[in-house]
């Protein structure tokens, strides 16, 4: 059929083979629960039906009301939220909950792709720089207030498609550094950490003595950069010291093992792993999980939905469901990439950023390679706000990349 040419197949069969996959295994968990989910994805095919319906310019020319929308939506939450497992980032509708936070997403990726595609855009330039900036940090405070740590990492997959753009690299590895150092220096003495930091200074400056030009600037920036991480490596007992009870056994678990804590925050990282282990290689079968049926994961049909895969499919349909996601997540990435319109592939980049940043957040999470947050998985957890959200986000670029591929440009 000629109208199907520009649809790209590959991608459409892994969304419904995800989104179905998961229907199936949150009917598992909860039978009222899983026909609620397959509800959410008809509504999304029909929305689906409709973007298909629009004119692609519409997302370009309205990306401000999506984004305005979306801060308003967050910024409403202080007066009219509701408080749902200790944060308040829910807007309550007689026996229905939405999640603003995950609309947001669509608004700034729409913005942002906007912002990037203007014809004065140059990210080497100030202005341009701190405008995209400002687009994704002034959502990004309004969550850090709510606060939701765990949407508010997810805001960090912009800057991905911002260095696809041109951002420097440099960026990211100075977060990594930061990062690292904080982690490293929860779990050995402060006093080692600042001993290597000055290590791996000196050794840069040895490699690199005959390139430095030894100045005033030169010598304070290695000083800053020395200063700066010795300071978050003492620094960084007292931080995690200051944190709520709840984030701050979080974070020892992946030093202390989630026995330490196994009543508290360690309680739902210790069933999720003994379901997971206990699948084996094709799983117990599908309604046959015991951890499952017996509902001792907290969550399990939304953030921990993944151990329900683990136990009942096993080593072997944990991993197809990887492969799917990591195909799917590549493929938007490849189609992203060959946008003729800069709108287009800043849209594709940012919304395949958002997926990788949730599936790599969620999964480490569940494994116990990353604090429990509260971060769904696309598709898969339950859901309506997530899985709308998500929907939508995957129709505007199914929408974007049909246009463009029938398009004589």
């Amino acid at each position: 059929m000629k109208w199907a040419e520009g649809l790209d197949k590959l991608s459409i069969f892994l969304y419904l083979a995800i989104s179905l996959f998961a229907v199936a295994n949150i009917y598992s968990v909860d039978a009222g629960l899983g026909r609620k989910q397959l509800m959410f994805f008809g509504i999304s095919v029909v929305v689906g039906l409709v973007i298909f319906a629009m004119r692609t310019k519409f997302f370009e020319n309205f990306s401000g009301i999506f984004y305005f929308s979306g801060l308003l939506l967050l910024i409403g939450l202080f007066p009219f939220g509701t408080e749902i497992l200790g944060q308040k980032n829910w807007y309550k509708f007689g026996g229905f909950t939405m999640q603003p936070v995950e609309f947001a997403k669509i608004g700034i990726a729409l913005m942002l792709a906007n912002y990037v595609s203007a014809g004065d855009f140059d990210i080497q330039r100030k202005k341009s720089l701190w405008s995209v900036v400002a687009i994704i940090a002034v959502p990004a405070v309004v969550v850090l207030a709510i606060p939701d740590v765990g949407s508010l990492l997810v805001f960090t997959a912009f800057f991905i498609a911002l260095y696809r753009e041109g951002l420097s690299g440099w960026l990211f590895g100075t977060g990594g550094i930061i990062a690292a150092v904080f982690l490293v220096a929860l779990a050995v003495n402060p006093l080692y950490v600042i001993g290597a930091i000055a290590l791996i200074l000196g050794f840069v400056l040895f490699i690199n003595r005959q390139t430095i030009h030894w100045n005033v600037i030169s010598v304070s920036s290695f000083v800053g950069i020395f200063l700066l991480l010795s300071g978050l490596s003492y620094s960084a007992p007292t931080i995690l010291e200051k944190l709520p009870k709840h984030q701050r056994e979080r974070i020892e678990v992946l030093y202390k093992g989630e026995k330490a804590f196994r009543d508290t925050s360690g309680y739902n990282l210790l069933y999720s792993k003994t379901a997971i282990g206990s699948g084996g290689f094709f799983g117990k079968g599908y309604m046959e999980g015991s951890v499952t049926r017996g509902k001792f994961v907290p969550e399990q049909e939304t953030d921990y939905i993944f151990c329900t895969v683990g136990e009942e499919w096993g080593f072997f349909g944990a991993s197809v469901l990887v492969i799917f996601y990591a195909l799917f997540i590549g493929r938007i990435y490849y189609l992203a990439e060959r946008q003729k319109t800069i709108f287009n592939r800043v849209f594709g980049y940012s919304f395949a950023s958002i997926l990788l940043m949730h599936f790599t957040i969620n999964l480490g999470m569940v494994m116990g390679l990353f604090p429990t947050v509260g971060i769904p998985l696309p598709y898969f957890s339950y859901g309506g706000s997530s899985f709308l959200a998500f929907s939508i986000m995957t129709f505007i670029f199914f929408k974007l990349n049909y246009a463009d591929r029938n398009s004589l440009v």
